[in-house]
């Protein structure tokens, strides 16, 4: 193979597993007319179409999806043997891709960013943050940060963060024009706002003893970002739902009411995972590192 045939597939694996030119661009660290160009090239060259193309979406046609399957596991390949090269180097160095839930995002991997790209510099950080539960394989991430009941069985973890509650909460001056909350089926008669990822719109979950409950809850507002859904709820819209350390100095100043929290149990703590494999990305060896270092200094 060439090296501009490999250039090539390499380009045309980035813009399918992102349905995007640019963020395929900003990935392979190209320009996007330069990323085009070399899409079409490819299709030129192999005589069939491989992607479908609108001003609005990208999508693989039959034999792109065909193409894909097929050299997906030989450019991972490859890129993990470049990667194996950094164990002779004296300095870490390469690209470690997050997929970080928003939540963990602020809470956990943000306090973390200055001091670890202090300590490596020649690592550089490509993070995605979404509330979606992706494949973080198919999307080719190294490795993502989510709440741990979130992860598949089959990847390894590494806690990043005491557990923590997850609890409704209010403010003030929503309560005060509402009936009392006291029970979780009271929660049926106030405005919620929902959290959805992708097609999922999250249950409520509460659980005192051995009694648990999964809610539905209804509401006028349905958001899939957690900073919009706590914004919401500092403006008095309705009852919103999140972990109790996201939003510890809100109720700290008492801008939110903790509610139910008799019937609040303290089980979600973030991992950082990953897939098991025989080797790891040296960058996703040092963050592994660092992050246990500061979790033990406290």
């Amino acid at each position: 193979m060439h090296g501009t045939e490999f250039a090539e597939l390499n380009a045309f694996v980035a813009v399918a597993e992102r349905r995007n030119f640019a963020r395929a661009a900003r990935h392979l660290g190209i320009v996007p007319s330069t990323i085009s160009q070399t899409i079409r090239t490819l299709e030129e060259r192999l005589g069939v179409r491989l992607l479908n193309r609108t001003t609005r979406s990208v999508s693989l046609t039959d034999a792109g999806e065909r193409l894909l399957t097929r050299i997906r596991p030989a450019i991972m390949e490859l890129g993990d043997a470049v990667q194996d090269l950094n164990e002779f180097r004296d300095i870490p160095s390469g690209t470690l891709r997050l997929s970080v839930s928003n939540v963990a995002a602020r809470m956990v991997l943000a306090p973390m960013l200055k001091g670890f790209l202090a300590a490596h510099p020649a690592i550089s950080l490509d993070i995605t943050s979404d509330d979606n539960q992706g494949d973080i394989t198919a999307g080719r991430y190294d490795a993502g940060i989510r709440v741990g009941r979130f992860v598949a069985r089959n990847m390894e973890m590494v806690r990043l963060s005491e557990p923590s509650r997850s609890i409704a909460v209010a403010s003030p001056e929503y309560l005060q024009q509402r009936p009392p909350i006291r029970q979780p089926e009271d929660l049926q008669t106030h405005n919620c706002i929902r959290l959805r990822a992708g097609d999922q719109v999250f249950a409520w979950e509460f659980a005192r003893g051995r009694k648990r409950l999964h809610l539905q809850v209804n509401g006028s507002l349905t958001l899939n970002n957690m900073d919009l859904v706590l914004r919401s709820v500092l403006e008095g819209i309705g009852v919103g739902y999140t972990i109790e350390s996201y939003v510890a100095s809100e109720i700290a100043t008492r801008r939110l009411v903790p509610l139910l929290t008799d019937w609040s149990p303290a089980h979600h703590s973030y991992y950082l995972y990953y897939p098991g494999r025989r080797q790891l990305p040296v960058p996703l060896k040092a963050f592994i590192a660092f992050a246990s270092e500061r979790r033990r200094a406290g």
